[in-house]
């Protein structure tokens, strides 16, 4: 039933992004905003698609957390499905992306129309300034600027070195930070063809401001609540984890003997310098 499920959505993906990414070709002349606002209306489609073929629905909490300005979001990656849910589930935005993803058919080529933040990740340091640069111009016209801090998607239960590109963006531009954790690779695997029904939780955390902060502050206080809601709302993702602390805890104490019983008998007169009893 999942393959079944699974190679059904992955036609109607195909059949529905097509048209799509043509229609943004043929609307390149119109203002950016005009184009997000057109294209992503292949979010909700998508969504529905989502929902009633592959069974895997969403729940969101703390979205009282938002504010009500622009932001920059740190959120957890594990699959494709946060790239599509979030454009429904946050105010418009746009993602920082390999600008390979550009040359992608059809999928790259819908990317391209929209605004959004593509850089060069063998650029180095440069790759720093163009997403800064691009951010501040993002954020100024009013979209959200989502970043995928570990750099690419992780399996459920594990975690990557969160960079720092996402806080340094908010520092610069002077916009809050929000964290977002959430669930999607249970269902949605990395390069898995095979979809499985769920419900995603999607958890909000509160706003992280970024006034009198340094970058690596903010960046740390990002992944120290996603990681730690990750492990309070999934914690049948850390079992392996929770099960290697509890050996480390319940491994007998190894003590070293007294100094009395170091070295007893001849050894230990010799070392004392004393001669031994000869009898």
């Amino acid at each position: 039933m999942h393959l079944i499920r699974s190679s059904l959505f992955a036609i109607v993906l195909a059949l529905v992004t097509i048209p799509y990414a043509l229609f943004g070709i043929l609307i390149f002349w119109a203002p950016p905003m005009t184009r997000h606002r057109l294209i992503t209306t292949w979010v909700p489609v998508m969504m529905w698609v989502i929902r009633h073929v592959l069974g895997i629905r969403y729940r969101v909490i703390g979205r009282e957390n938002l504010p009500s300005t622009p932001a920059v979001v740190l959120a957890k990656h594990q699959s494709a499905w946060e790239t599509i849910a979030l454009q429904q589930i946050l105010p418009p935005l746009c993602y920082v992306l390999k600008r390979e993803l550009l040359r992608v058919p059809f999928f790259g080529w819908g990317l391209a129309s929209i605004p959004g933040i593509a850089i060069d990740r063998a650029a180095g340091k440069d790759a720093m300034s163009q997403v800064v640069e691009q951010g501040r111009a993002r954020l100024k016209e009013g979209l959200w600027v989502v970043v995928f801090p570990e750099g690419t998607r992780v399996a459920p239960g594990s975690s990557r070195r969160y960079k720092p590109g996402g806080a340094i963006l908010a520092k610069r531009a002077g916009v809050p930070v929000v964290p977002i954790a959430h669930n999607a690779g249970e269902f949605w695997r990395r390069n898995a063809f095979i979809k499985r029904p769920g419900e995603v939780v999607v958890s909000i955390g509160p706003v992280i401001a970024v006034k009198g902060e340094k970058a690596e502050t903010v960046n740390e206080r990002a992944e120290a609540w996603i990681e730690a809601e990750m492990r309070r709302l999934f914690p049948h993702h850390y079992l392996g984890e929770e099960a290697a602390v509890t050996e480390v805890a319940e491994a007998p104490e190894v003590t070293a003997p007294p100094p009395a019983a170091v070295g007893e008998g001849p050894a230990r007169e010799k070392a004392s310098g004393q001669a031994p009893d000869q009898g």
